[in-house]
């Protein structure tokens, strides 16, 4: 969120910082998540069009004149083509409505053979053999039978489960296309995914996709508590980009470390594993400014961790008794 009218990017508009539309600055991520970690690998400015139309305005912002409107969706999609074309692989793409509910990003990533869950609004239609629905009748068609209780991934306080069910969609196109559904097990709440994959994959894959997408949350959160992410004051475009990319390095070194200890030195039964957070302070006090010796900060680290693991033990036998 910003003050005033000259921040490169700045007007009011949606942001997920407050949750609602605000005098901000915005810009879409495109974060790669593996089995060992997860971390930023590309970003692009959001430029709206109160900007793109008015050259004089992106020229003192250290813009090109020929600066061109990009929606997020379209922002997303050109950094994931540059990912590929790259020589990177990545099976599935996953995110939230804004860009689930754009048909171009979808067709570029099946032209592609990429997979994808993306999430869309309940009001979303898609077609079945029986005809075309949106997407919130549909759910209420699936039978009791069909929703299955699995995890969505890891959470703070352990698994985060929820009620699943997937009903077949019917393109003519090649490939395989579903809605994914969501239902919270305490709330009742429900969320919608449209999928696609080149060839039939279980639900416990498209969950465990849909599951992913919060890597990206957590890349904010770390980022912005680790490396710095949102705490420039900085108005031109030139500058934004050199902070933003120091800190994606900042949080991707971390984030390297901590897989390579990981699959190095497993942690004792008595300890979590190495967390970026920890890495970070042994980092600092080791290496930036040491001021105790060695061992001190060693052990100190021991006893955080440990103390750390009982508390998630703690939590999960919790869970456990409640169900």
């Amino acid at each position: 969120m910003k003050k005033g009218t000259h921040t490169v990017g700045v007007q009011r508009q949606y942001t997920g910082t407050a949750g609602r539309i605000e005098n901000a600055q915005v810009a879409v991520y495109l974060v790669y998540a593996g089995e060992r970690g997860h971390a930023a690998v590309d970003r692009e400015l959001y430029m709206p069009r109160s900007w793109t139309c008015d050259p004089d305005r992106c020229r003192a912002a250290g813009l090109g004149e020929d600066t061109a409107f990009a929606t997020k969706p379209g922002l997303a999609r050109t950094m994931i083509e540059r990912f590929l074309d790259a020589g990177h692989r990545a099976g599935w793409v996953a995110g939230d409505e804004v860009y689930g509910g754009n048909p171009k990003l979808r067709s570029a990533l099946e032209e592609r053979g990429v997979g994808y869950v993306l999430a869309v609004a309940c009001s979303a239609e898609g077609t079945t053999s029986a005809g075309t629905f949106r997407a919130d009748t549909l759910m209420k068609k699936v039978p009791k039978r069909a929703w299955q209780k699995l995890p969505a991934g890891s959470g703070a306080k352990g698994q985060r489960l929820y009620d699943w069910a997937v009903i077949d969609l019917a393109e003519p196109a090649p490939g395989h296309r579903q809605l994914l559904i969501r239902r919270n097990r305490t709330t009742g709440e429900l969320a919608c995914y449209r999928c696609y994959s080149p060839e039939p994959v279980p639900l416990t894959t498209l969950v465990r996709v849909a599951g992913s997408r919060w890597r990206v949350e957590e890349f904010f959160q770390s980022g912005k508590f680790l490396a710095g992410l949102d705490e420039h004051q900085l108005r031109r475009y030139a500058s934004w980009s050199r902070w933003v990319t120091l800190a994606m390095l900042a949080h991707a070194f971390l984030a390297v470390v901590r897989a390579d200890e990981h699959a190095r030195s497993p942690a004792s039964d008595g300890l979590i594993p190495l967390t970026c957070n920890e890495i970070q302070r042994l980092f600092i006090t080791l290496v930036v400014r040491p001021a105790l010796d060695v061992a001190h900060r060693l052990g100190w680290s021991d006893w955080r961790r440990r103390h750390q693991a009982r508390s998630r033990a703690s939590h999960y036998r919790d869970r456990a008794v409640r169900g």
